[in-house]
């Protein structure tokens, strides 16, 4: 439905319970990350009706379809605090049309900025925002109390190290990649380059190898560059075995054995970090059989091989050169 044929206005008190009832989808929806109260949330929802600036968008039958929430939090910073559009009416307008409402309602009250949250899961909302014009400006971190005093409570973790395999013949390609890329993550004392080995190109970079996302990002740099297949294998802070395999920029396969070792994740976020073996074979030619032998996972280390020795398995099942 065009948003031409909904009606934005300020939302009443008589709206409240419409509004309580959208709220609570959008809660289910896009869960918060952090612990809240329901009935303190919507209590802030009557708050912006009543004191600051409360819209929704109204269909021809009467329904509330679409609300946002805003105010001035001073210095001339407008925050929107909460924007949803029932799903039956998304990629409708009325989102653009219900801020540009709550837009100009804080220029009225002076403000000449305006900040919203949205969580790092919500792509399709982050993408909106972006295309629009809103930029970050700060990201939230968020761990429990338990979890973290755990892990300060830690010696020093074990240090990480990691290789990226090149699917490669051609050494002096890989070499003019690596020379154009890793200047840009930062100073490196050494950065080796190995001779092919069964189709392989090791690369081993100083400041890479001990850091898992400075060698995700190598790899998948390799990947783009070169057009073809990379694996960045590891062991993370001397505990979890992972990979990840570009295929031409994009993660084609991810593998952790350890899911968890960071904290829970969603069940499919869990299945997703099991090696698939089909994939593998694909862009490998390795055994599945092998590789699914291998890649194992588990609960924790304590239940799998040593890290170095569940390193070895997998490259050996992935045909990858270590000497």
């Amino acid at each position: 439905m065009a948003a031409e044929r909904l009606a934005v206005r300020p939302a009443a008190g008589a709206d409240l319970d419409a509004l309580r009832d959208l709220y609570r989808s959008f809660l289910e929806e896009v869960p918060p990350t952090v612990p809240f109260d329901l009935a303190q949330e919507l209590a802030e929802v009557a708050e912006y009706v009543a004191e600051h600036i409360a819209l929704v968008a109204e269909a021809e039958d009467g329904a509330i379809v679409a609300f946002v929430l805003a105010r001035v939090k001073g210095h001339g910073r407008g925050w929107i605090s909460d924007l949803y559009v029932t799903p039956g009416f998304r990629r409708s307008g009325v989102a653009a049309a219900l801020t540009r409402e709550a837009v100009a309602r804080l220029r009225a009250l002076g403000a000449d900025t305006v900040e919203l949250e949205v969580q790092p899961s919500n792509d399709e909302a982050r993408l909106v925002y972006e295309r629009w014009g809103f930029r970050e400006s700060a990201v939230t971190l968020f761990a429990p109390l338990d979890e973290l005093e755990g892990r300060l409570s830690r010696e020093a973790p074990e240090p990480s190290y990691g290789l990226v395999f090149v699917q490669s013949d051609d050494t002096s390609r890989v070499e003019q990649a690596v020379r154009s890329y890793v200047p840009r993550l930062g100073r490196s004392e050494r950065t080796d380059v190995r001779r092919p080995v069964n189709g392989w190109i090791a690369v081993e970079d100083e400041l890479c190898s001990g850091d898992p996302d400075s060698l995700r990002r190598l790899a998948q740099e390799l990947s783009y560059r070169t057009g073809g297949v990379v694996l960045a294998l590891g062991i993370e802070q001397g505990a979890v075995v992972r990979y990840v395999l570009f295929d031409r920029g994009s993660v084609a396969d991810e593998y952790a054995s350890v899911p968890e070792y960071s904290g829970p994740l969603a069940p499919g976020d869990v299945v997703g970090l099991s090696a698939n073996p089909t994939v593998a074979h694909r862009l490998t030619g390795a055994d599945p059989e092998r590789v699914r032998a291998a890649a194992r996972t588990a609960a924790s280390p304590a239940e799998l091989p040593p890290p170095q020795e569940l390193f070895a398995e997998i490259a050996a099942a992935l045909g990858l050169p270590l000497a």
